[in-house]
């Protein structure tokens, strides 16, 4: 993803709402699934890391992102944007 890609992606992820919370357990196997599925439904996601999570807020980003092949567009604060493309329902395009 180049430059380009993410500040559009940053500027689309402004008007949404953040639909998942990472508190003092971490991330478990069922967090990532819906994660997941929410990637496949959405594609650009927004993650609340409350403060009383363990790890800070980059490792959480890292491992989400690797376990659910997603891409981190920010980790602004407590707040992790991800992005990952549709297989079936493609909603957004990136520019070039």
């Amino acid at each position: 993803m180049n430059s380009k890609q993410r500040a559009y992606l940053k500027g689309l992820a402004n008007n949404l709402n953040s639909i998942f919370q990472i508190g003092k357990s971490g991330t478990s196997d069922n967090q990532i699934k819906a994660i997941s599925d929410a990637l496949e439904a959405n594609e650009l996601i927004k993650i609340n890391v409350l403060k009383n999570a363990e790890d800070d807020v980059n490792s959480i980003a890292s491992e989400i992102a690797s376990n659910t092949n997603g891409q981190i567009v920010q980790v602004i604060g407590n707040k992790i944007i991800l992005y990952r493309e549709s297989k079936k329902k493609k909603k957004i395009e990136l520019p070039k």
